[in-house]
């Protein structure tokens, strides 16, 4: 019996986790990566002894990424060296006040209590229904792939509307727990890790605080790459052929089929399967000849960008933890600013990393490694955004924010700094608009009404990724790359 053939386009963690499934399962797996390295926007820099993640920097959920190495025939906790952070973040406001989320609870009360007399009860309860949203929607929505609409919107997901709340908004939804608006902030900003705004987000989105709180959020020594390299290591190790930079022209298709693929230089390679795992909107705008399914695609919603700074300075500020975030008052004009101008908001809420807190070998002895994060809109269709402008006031906002933590010299101990952009994610990375979460994850892009990861008319055209079912992140990712495996298969 011939072996069938898969070529993956892309080797994100999506397309490496789905091309090591595959592989395991006996099929000829060569993944094309236009980059000369693996991961994504889940990317790694290296500068004078300097290391940073470009993409995600906390290592959360962590029971999903353990269910998704154990599919691959991997226990998590020897692939990775993980050390839990605690607290989780090092929230300040405007007034220079803190919260540290964390998970003694006698620290979170007597902080609480500070900021709202009478509102640890409420956080208990917040964190009740965060329970009850994250297992239910683990179990009955995430590591669920809905094929057909009768799937989604069959009687027995009917009790999802009581028991997840997707009808509600999730901001909204916090004065059933908190009073006090920073309190409110400080347990929806994680909406964000969806590209979305907690005024527009689900309830359901309660989950994420949850599970921070509850599992954990961990880093891996050696950075969040190393579960790139985890996971190269299985697919390699399983028989998996990379292909590092080569970008591929188009999909090549006939009839109700994909044949193949082109490269750049115009050689043609031929599969029995093609899988995409570059950007969702991209493959359909530049890879595929159907300018009807591309123009539907770029008319969904889009998740937010990001201006993110990589600094490497000759001095440790051991004032910053190792995740700081700063939240503005102007909370709601923050993201209305974000999601409907496409711009950067007046005192914007950002974060800060400093990722040699946790692992000194990621800045040279003596000094820091910093990557700051400043949340902004996707770009727009007629590149009106100055990014020079952008990039500077985002820089000018970081240090005003930094010296309520009497932080005023950054710049004069800087050794170098590199930006990226929305256009810098769109260049690298081929994220349509900059967008760097993908498609945003509102009610109407959720489920089965999120993009399906097999193509309408080539049945042997499938994706995998964040625009797909069950949407952006590293473990869903993972995720993501099971669920298309066993279509795949199944198929």
């Amino acid at each position: 019996m011939k072996t069938r053939s898969v070529i993956v386009i892309g080797a994100g963690l999506g397309g490496i986790t789905a091309a090591a499934h595959l592989a395991q399962r006996g099929m000829r797996v060569t993944v094309i990566e236009k980059n000369p390295r693996p991961g994504g926007r889940c990317d790694r820099i290296s500068r004078d002894g300097h290391h940073f993640d470009t993409g995600p920097t906390l290592f959360v959920m962590p029971l999903l990424y353990e269910q998704e190495f154990a599919s691959l025939g991997a226990n998590m906790r020897e692939v990775l060296d993980l050390q839990r952070v605690d607290p989780t973040y090092h929230l300040v406001f405007d007034d220079g006040s803190r919260l540290n989320l964390t998970s003694d609870m006698k620290m979170m009360q007597e902080q609480l209590e500070a900021f709202e007399p009478g509102s640890f009860p409420g956080f208990l309860r917040y964190m009740d229904e965060g329970h009850r949203h994250y297992h239910v929607s683990v179990e009955k929505l995430v590591n669920r792939d809905f094929r057909t609409a009768f799937e989604f919107f069959s009687l027995r997901n009917l009790p999802l509307l009581f028991q997840v709340k997707p009808l509600a908004n999730h901001y909204r939804n916090m004065a059933s727990y908190f009073r006090n608006p920073r309190l409110k902030a400080a347990f929806t900003f994680q909406d964000m890790y969806m590209g979305l705004s907690p005024f527009e987000a689900l309830a359901t989105f309660s989950m994420m605080p949850y599970t921070e709180l509850a599992h954990g959020v961990w880093y891996p020594r050696g950075g969040m790459y190393q579960v790139t390299e985890a996971l190269m290591d299985i697919a390699r190790r399983a028989g998996v052929e990379f292909v590092f930079d080569t970008a591929v022209e188009q999909i090549d298709v006939n009839g109700a089929s994909a044949r193949g693929v082109v490269l750049a230089d115009g050689q043609r390679l031929e599969a029995d399967v093609v899988l995409a795992n570059a950007d969702l909107p991209y493959v359909y705008q530049h890879l595929l000849p159907d300018k009807d399914l591309a123009t539907r695609m770029t008319r969904k919603r889009f998740s937010c960008s990001v201006i993110s700074f990589f600094w490497g300075v000759d001095k440790p500020y051991e004032e910053l933890g190792a995740h700081t975030l700063f939240l503005g008052d102007n909370y709601k004009e923050n993201f209305d600013t974000i999601t409907h101008d496409l711009a950067m908001a007046e005192n914007p809420s950002l974060y800060l990393h400093a990722p040699t807190r946790l692992d000194a070998s990621m800045a040279p002895p003596g000094e820091d490694t910093l990557i700051a994060v400043v949340p902004i809109g996707h770009m727009d269709g007629d590149n009106h955004q100055d990014w020079g402008d952008v990039r500077d006031r985002a820089r000018q906002e970081i240090c005003r924010r930094l010296a309520l933590l009497g932080i005023t010299d950054l710049q004069e101990h800087l050794k170098f700094e590199m930006v990226y952009t929305p256009h810098s994610w769109q260049k690298l990375y081929n994220l349509v608009k900059g967008s760097t979460h993908g498609l945003c994850h509102n009610l109407t892009q959720l489920g089965y009404l999120r993009p399906s990861s097999r193509h309408p008319r080539y049945h042997n055209l499938y994706f995998v990724g964040a625009s797909t079912h069950p949407g952006t992140g590293m473990p869903t990712a993972m995720v993501s790359a099971r669920l298309v495996t066993q279509r795949i298969m199944g198929d």
